[in-house]
This record gives structure tokens, C-alpha cells and sequence, in this order.
């Protein structure tokens, strides 16, 4: 039987092609692998770069976080300087060698509009035209009408020179190419508080920049005791993550300026994002009030021109924070193996004491007991087995340690948070609280938090301001652990304030070595770790215990001035019916109907004679009503304290160019003592 006969009618196969599946080429196979740059450069969100308005911002914060820490590494009061200015098309184009061209074929855009669009658009602006016209006929309010927006076209992008400004440490010369030209490269590393770990933000800017506008970043620095000021233009090669330099050079420190300014032209969109950053920049002023601010837009409409200042408002700055030692219980196989490659110890006893918190030597020598037969404390650890290390790390998960201490913590501390907290909101009163040192999965944490009522641009209800190792979290509130905390477990009534009517401002600042931060874009902590959501609670609850206390005070007071205006109001009344008494009374005891003795009898006379009178009267019921006034104030002094009013700093200047002082700290005030 042939083939052919049983698939009559069906098209014969083509010559030349085979039916067997095509075999994928050779270099479809090849192992690919991409640099970190060109990682992050497509997945640019988890760095915060999601789109246009978020570059911006984040852009911004960066630079500011970055200017901070410089500063405070040196123990600078900062003044730091931000300048947004807003580049046209035009003018962008000449930064670029671009030479502006008019639109040929105008169809082409997608911002076009066809005739039978611009028709039915007039058509509806001339009936919106008349309806205005009849209300204003009638009398009606009048809305204005708002011009109508075109299109505006993918092409469209708005770009914007971003400039910061610092009194910092600077940067060594020789290390500014890959502080900003190499991903994954920073001087951050290592357990200690700080603001940024990943060595990422600034390098973002830069990744952007190149994606959005394909222009170059610009550093100017110069540290202490350096007679030149360092230069240099430079972006990113994406794919070797290392920093393409176009100059980089020495030049003349007139000035003897100490610092470092950055400049960067990306795409950005400052009208969506006008608020964030100008909320970002308010609530960095309440976290650290020992800076200062200068933030400025620029645009060609001078109108849309911003220039805010953050004035300082204490020379008092947290310590610097310190770099700290693993504690065994927040420790993994990879971290220990890293420990160990590191280590200049020699034996598994030196190890333990010095790579680790909280281990000394009887413990030391406690836990190489446990761990069994095959160590002993003069054991090297460079000969470690993977089995062995991987039974240090069992024992470490197992076995009691104390917590770590907060020594090497820096929160912004009570009294630099009642000042910022005063600074930029002046509130009718407010109270703050700092915890001591807890523990989340071996990283000791500090809450610090301050609750303030009433204040100037406030909103009515809960305003809550959140913040991370002293950076403020601005974005996906609702999941975060004080947000949910002020919301659902705080009872507001129960302290005498009023949830939806108060101007109520909270504020709440985490420090740790370890932020455990939810998602990629670092904006919020989970509230499902009950250790942070314990201690924020209760830092939230102290705050609002003292300002009971203030609120019970100012109603009493308040009841007190009511009483008094009562007494006061029925004054006239009294004097009128008293004095009317004593007239009759007068008038009996003169004709003799009725004997009065003693004093009465010289009152009455005193009536009769008119040495007595209404005004008389009144005038003694007014200060008897001011004598109880006194007395009841006197009281509420005395059990009240000193006015609760903020008070400015004062201090006594000494006739030397550089005073030398001594801090005397309190949780809510500083006492400096001049030498």
C-alpha cells in the first residue's frame, strides 16, 4: 500500500524544508550576565525611580541625605542648599548641540488635533461661554472657565538642573569618579546607623540622567586643610558599571570653601511633585533643626519662582553614630562565613570575643563546650569545616545572649525633636518621648516620638510625620506600623483630644542598625513586627499622657476664667438688690421700728449717710471677684509649673573668637556652660 493514495487532495511538503523542529543557533545559548548598572537601569523602581515626578524627588532627597551625612561625619552644623531650575525646550536643545526644528507634517504628533476634534471643541467652549453668560444674567455665581488643555505628546518631557550644595566633608580627589560612576560602591557599609547603605541613590540620579537627557553629572569638592578644589564631569558606562570621565581636574580654592556641590540635569515633573518635595524639605527641617536649608525653583515664569529657608534653630547635633559588632543572634551561615575570611584572629576563642557583642570570654569558652568534641578555643578558625560553621550558627540561633545595648545608636534625640517640632509648626502645645534600646531580631532600635495640638498649617485630624534613621518616609502610608498604630490603637478620647477636630500632629522617628523596611522602594515599615509596633504604642501613649495633663489644666483654667466672667456679668444686679436691702434696713433703723447693734448699726449709718453707695458696693464685689481670681491662679501656678509657652534660646556669649562650652543635657533642655 503507497503513502501517497491516503492523503489524496492534500498539498504535497515544499522541497527543501524539513519537518523536523529547527535547531536554535549557537549563540542563542550563551551565557549572558549584566552589571549592576544595567540592572538597576531597567528595574529603575526599586531604587525610587518610577517615573518622571518620582525621579525628581528622589533625586532631591538623595542629594540632601547624602549633604547631611557628609556634614555630621565631621561634626558641621549643616547648611545645605537646593536649586531646582526648570529648563525650557529651547534652551535644553542648545545644552545638547540640538537646533530647535519647527513641525513639518503636524499629523504626525500625537498631541495633533483634526478638524472635526477642534470643531466639536470650540463648539462646546461657545455653549460653556453662554451658559456663563445667562448665570451672570441671572445674578448666579460665576465659575471661572479654565482654558482648555491640549494633548500633550509623549515627546513633551520637562527637564530640570538640580543643584546641592553642602559645607561637608568633601571628597578625596582620587575616589570621585567611582563614588559616583560605580553601582555598588559607597563608604556606608558595615553595621552602623546610618541613611543609605547600598551605595545606590546618587548613582541613580546619574543612571537617570543618562537614560532621560544624556547629559553629564558635575561634582565640585574640597576637603579641609586643601588647597585646590576638586572637578569633575563624568557619567556612567551602563554596561561596565564603571565611570566614564570626560574631566577631571584641579583647580584653584579662592574662597577656601569646604564642601561639596553637585549638578545634574534630568527629566523630571515638578508640578505633581511640588508638594512632596517641599514636604520632604519641611519635615528634614523638623527632624534636624541644627541645619540649615535654602531651597529654591527657578522657572522663567517668575511667578512660579519658590524660595524657602529653613533657618537653624539649635547648634546642638546628635552624635556621630557608631559602627558596632554583629550580635550573634542576627548572624547567618554566608555572614559568618564572611567573619571569618575577614578576621585577624587566630583561634576560635578570639573569634567569638572580638567579631561578636555580648560574648565574653567564660561565655566564649561556654559555647565551644557545647559545640562539641571535634573544637577547642585554641582551634584555628581559618580551619573551620563548612559542617563546623554551619554548627556555630545552629548554637548561635539556639543558644541566650543579652540584648545589644543602644550605645551605638544617634537618635535626633527629645529635646532637638520639641525644637523642630516647634520650629516649623508652632503648636499650642506639645509633648515628646524617647525610649530606651529594644531589640528586633538581634538590631537594637530606638523609638522617639512627639505628639503636638493646634500649630500653623496644620490640618484638622491626625497629621503624621514618619521617620527612619532621621529620613522622612513620605510615601505608602497606610500599611505603615504608625500609621495603623495612631489610627486603630490609640484612643484619642481617653486624653481629652478630639480625633477629627484637633489639629493633631504625630510624629514618630525609628533608628536602628537594621530599618526592616516592606518592599524594594524603602518608604515603610511593616506593622506586623510586633517588637516595633510595641514600642511605638507606648512611645505614642507617653506623649499623650503628658499632654493630658496640659489639656486638664488649660480646661481648668479655662472653667476658671468662665466662673470669673459669670461673677463678673451679674456684678450690677447684685450691687443693685444688696444696695436696695440696705436702704429699707437703713430706713427702719432710723425710725425706730426695728434696732440694729454693733457693726450693722454703723453700716446702716454708713448707708443713710451715703458714705455707703451703689458704685461703692460694686466696686468691693469686683475686687473681691479679682482677689478669688488671684488665689485660684496663684494655686493652679503653683501645682501647674512654669508657663508652657516655647521659649527662646538664650545664651551668654563669650568674648573669645571661639567659645569654648560644656553641654549639660536633659531630655528636654540643653544647659550650656561657658568656660
Amino acid at each position: 500500500m503507497e503513502t501517497g493514495s491516503s492523503s489524496e487532495g492534500s498539498p504535497e511538503p515544499k522541497k527543501g524544508k524539513s519537518k523536523t523542529p529547527r535547531k536554535p543557533k549557537a549563540k542563542d545559548s550563551v551565557l549572558k550576565q549584566k552589571s549592576p548598572a544595567e540592572f538597576f537601569a531597567e528595574n529603575k523602581n526599586i531604587a525610587g525611580f518610577d517615573n518622571p515626578g518620582k525621579c525628581l524627588y528622589t533625586t532631591v532627597r538623595e542629594l540632601v541625605e547624602n549633604s547631611l551625612d557628609s556634614a555630621e561625619s565631621i561634626s558641621e552644623l549643616p547648611v545645605v542648599e537646593v536649586t531646582i531650575e526648570e529648563i525650557g525646550k529651547s534652551k535644553f536643545n542648545s545644552m545638547i548641540g540640538l537646533v530647535d526644528r519647527e513641525r513639518v507634517d503636524e499629523a504626525l504628533y500625537d498631541d495633533h488635533e483634526t478638524a472635526k476634534a477642534r470643531e466639536r471643541r470650540l463648539a462646546k467652549e461657545a455653549k460653556a461661554q453662554e451658559i456663563q453668560a445667562k448665570n451672570a444674567a441671572l445674578g448666579k455665581k460665576v465659575k471661572e472657565t479654565t482654558a482648555s488643555k491640549g494633548m500633550k505628546g509623549r515627546g513633551e518631557a520637562s527637564f530640570y538642573r538640580v543643584t546641592c550644595k553642602d559645607n561637608g566633608r568633601g571628597m578625596p580627589h582620587d575616589d570621585i569618579p567611582n563614588m559616583f560612576g560605580r553601582v555598588l560602591s559607597g563608604t556606608k557599609y558595615g553595621l552602623k546607623q546610618t541613611r543609605g547603605k547600598f551605595g545606590l541613590g546618587a548613582k541613580m540620579a546619574l543612571i537617570w540622567s543618562k537614560m532621560s537627557t544624556g547629559l553629564p553629572i558635575e561634582i565640585s569638592s574640597s576637603m579641609r586643610d586643601q588647597d585646590y578644589m576638586s572637578f569633575c564631569r563624568l557619567d556612567i558606562d551602563i554596561h561596565r558599571n564603571m565611570p566614564h570621565i570626560h574631566v577631571h581636574e584641579k583647580r584653584e580654592n579662592k574662597d577656601q570653601w569646604c564642601g561639596a556641590e553637585i549638578q545634574i540635569v534630568i527629566e523630571g515633573n515638578w508640578t505633581t511633585y511640588r508638594s512632596k518635595i517641599l514636604h520632604y524639605m519641611r519635615q528634614m527641617a523638623v527632624i534636624t533643626p541644627y541645619a540649615q536649608f535654602l531651597f529654591k525653583f527657578i522657572s522663567d515664569a517668575p511667578e512660579k519662582n519658590v524660595t524657602i529657608k529653613f533657618a537653624r534653630r539649635t547648634d546642638v547635633m546628635p552624635p556621630v553614630p557608631l559602627e558596632t559588632k554583629h550580635h550573634p543572634s542576627s548572624v547567618d551561615l554566608l555572614l559568618i562565613k564572611r567573619l571569618i575570611t575577614e578576621t585577624s584572629k587566630q583561634n576560635l576563642l578570639q573569634f567569638l570575643q572580638h567579631e561578636f557583642v555580648n560574648i565574653g570570654k567564660s561565655y566564649a569558652e561556654r559555647l565551644i563546650g557545647e559545640m562539641g568534641p571535634d573544637f577547642s578555643p585554641k582551634m584555628s578558625v581559618k580551619s573551620l569545616t563548612s559542617q563546623q560553621i554551619v554548627r556555630i550558627n545552629q548554637l548561635f540561633r539556639q543558644a541566650k545572649f543579652d540584648d545589644p545595648s543602644g550605645d551605638c545608636l544617634s537618635p535626633a534625640g527629645e529635646y532637638n525633636l520639641r525644637l523642630g517640632i516647634i520650629k516649623e509648626l508652632h503648636p499650642d502645645m506639645v509633648a515628646t518621648y524617647s525610649g530606651s534600646a529594644q531589640v528586633f531580631e538581634g538590631h537594637p532600635f530606638i523609638v522617639e516620638a512627639g505628639v503636638s495640638v493646634g500649630g500653623k498649617d496644620v490640618k484638622q485630624g491626625l497629621n503624621i510625620f514618619r521617620f527612619a534613621n532621621r529620613i522622612p518616609l513620605l510615601f505608602e502610608q497606610g500599611a505603615d506600623v504608625v500609621t495603623r498604630t495612631a489610627l486603630k490603637r490609640i484612643n484619642w478620647n481617653n486624653y481629652k483630644i478630639n480625633q477629627t477636630q484637633d489639629k493633631i500632629g504625630v510624629f514618630v522617628s525609628i533608628v536602628s542598625t537594621k530599618i526592616p523596611f516592606k518592599g524594594t522602594g524603602k518608604e515603610y515599615i511593616g506593622d506586623d513586627i510586633s517588637e516595633i509596633a510595641t514600642a511605638v504604642k507606648s512611645a505614642v501613649q507617653q506623649c499623650c499622657i503628658q499632654l493630658k495633663s496640659k489639656i486638664v489644666k488649660k480646661i481648668q483654667a479655662r472653667e476658671q476664667q468662665e466662673r470669673k466672667r459669670n461673677l463678673s456679668k451679674y456684678i450690677p444686679d447684685a450691687t443693685n438688690a444688696v444696695y436696695d436691702v440696705l436702704k429699707e434696713m437703713a430706713q427702719l433703723h432710723a425710725s425706730k421700728k426695728k434696732r440694729y447693734e454693733n457693726e450693722d448699726a454703723e453700716i446702716l449709718k454708713k448707708v443713710s449717710a451715703k458714705l455707703i453707695t451703689k458704685e461703692t458696693l460694686r466696686q468691693k464685689l469686683a475686687e473681691h471677684v479679682e482677689k478669688v481670681d488671684y488665689e485660684m491662679a496663684l494655686e493652679y501656678a503653683t501645682h501647674g509649673g512654669a508657663s508652657e509657652e516655647p521659649k527662646e534660646a538664650i545664651y551668654i556669649q563669650s568674648l573669645e573668637t571661639e567659645p569654648k562650652f560644656i553641654d549639660l543635657r536633659s531630655p528636654i533642655f540643653v544647659f550650656r556652660l561657658f568656660q
